[in-house]
């Protein structure tokens, strides 16, 4: 039976020796062949994000594999481009801390289209923005430009803050917020306008960061007040902080808990941020040309009794949990003058935050999660163009670990996102 093809095709079978031949051959160049690959890495279809990394846990050294990945720059910054190309750049698995809602704002703020602008009252070089899809115009060729108020187009979630060029400090603050498992901030990116409805200065090249509006937010109907959803003095707070203290119901700020006051100062303290806790600059020896001193509210510091907390702020949807806004803190504010007194009366941190601070990846995983944000990315010169920033971050995060190891303050484990 074995030789019937042979028979067929009028060849004649091959003599035994020959065959013995053949089948060296064939041996010999199977032991030669170079062993397969042994991870064999298949082309992802073109629909699918990326799966996450190995080892989220592990980034490389700040610096060295960012910049051999670093992204090719964009050709047209202004141009719309499909939402699954994007979200593979933003998701891509590697900032597990961000979430699917985080990634979703991001892309809003980073590609909607502007449809209308409102402007912010006491805020002059601030715009608010309604980001749609195009085609989307509402209003004249001028735009809507009527005083903005937390009612109207936005209550569907889809406006963002335009702020100014030197506030690009609160994208990086937003990406720390997420890295610490704070989850306190609101979505910012950094983005170039071009759209014109927009003022001239707004469309001039430069990045300037959009946050996402929450539609939410609650506010005191007091107009000198309304940066507040409750009215807190210095002593209220220090004395809400005490131990085994029982708050009124109805006392101010009663629905948030320690926890929150423990996160807010914690990352206050790494971006420098007075505004919130010190606005009076009373836990430091403020230059002649702060805020705190040119409106003569350093001043007020010998009365303790009239200084008060701003930007405390909560959603109606989550009374419990404070909102960090306004986080542009002061990348340059020197070592020798870092404000403890934000700290003051905070005895415990959240356990998730300090375990990070503590793990000596700090920067790493910045790096990894700004990474994601492109057009920051690029303007600040990647890796090598953050890392001094990155590193003064990083050496208020030993200084921090240091005052809770001094003072002997303990860690609490953190409740659900």
């Amino acid at each position: 039976m074995a030789q019937r093809p042979w028979r067929r095709t009028g060849m004649k079978p091959p003599a035994p020796a020959a065959l013995g031949v053949l089948l060296a051959l064939a041996l010999l160049a199977l032991i030669h062949l170079p062993p397969p690959p042994e991870h064999s890495p298949l082309p992802l279809p073109a629909s699918s994000p990326p799966g996450p990394p190995r080892e989220a846990a592990a980034p490389p050294a700040a610096g060295q594999a960012l910049r051999k990945r670093l992204p090719k720059p964009r050709t047209g910054l202004r141009q719309e481009q499909g939402p699954g190309r994007s979200r593979r750049g933003m998701e891509g698995g590697t900032a597990p801390w961000l979430s699917a809602d985080d990634l979703q704002k991001m892309w809003l703020l980073s590609r909607g289209q502007v449809v209308s602008k409102a402007r912010v009252p006491a805020h002059g070089q601030v715009m608010r923005v309604r980001l749609g899809a195009k085609g989307d115009a509402r209003g004249d060729a001028k735009g809507d430009v009527s005083a903005a108020s937390p009612e109207g187009d936005c209550q569907d979630g889809r406006c963002g803050l335009i702020k100014r060029p030197g506030d690009l400090y609160e994208v990086l603050a937003f990406h720390l917020d997420r890295v610490l498992g704070l989850n306190r901030s609101l979505p910012a990116v950094a983005r170039r306008f071009g759209s014109r409805l927009l003022p001239y200065s707004y469309t001039d090249g430069a990045p300037r960061p959009i946050v996402w509006w929450a539609p939410d937010l609650q506010h005191l109907e007091d107009a000198n007040n309304d940066q507040n959803s409750c009215a807190l003095g210095w002593l209220q707070y220090q004395e809400m902080l005490k131990p085994h203290r029982l708050v009124a119901r109805d006392a101010p700020c009663s629905s948030i808990p320690h926890s929150e006051w423990s996160r807010l100062a914690l990352f206050d303290f790494l971006l420098q941020v007075h505004d919130r806790l010190d606005r009076y600059c009373c836990g430091f020896q403020p230059d002649p040309s702060e805020p705190c001193v040119e409106e003569m509210l350093h001043e007020k510091c010998r009365n303790p009794a009239e200084l008060v907390l701003v930007h405390i702020l909560v959603r109606r949807s989550a009374p419990s949990r404070l909102v960090f806004i306004d986080n542009a803190g002061r990348p340059q504010h020197p070592e020798e003058k870092l404000n403890f007194r934000l700290l003051q009366g905070i005895e415990s941190f959240p356990a998730v935050a300090v375990a990070t601070l503590r793990s000596g990846r700090l920067q790493s995983l910045l790096l990894r999660s700004l990474r994601l944000d492109r057009e920051l990315w690029e303007s600040q010169g990647g890796a090598e163009g953050l890392r001094a920033l990155l590193q003064t971050i990083d050496r208020r995060a030993q200084i921090l670990l240091r005052h809770i190891q001094e003072h002997n303050l303990t860690v609490f484990e953190d409740s659900p996102r």
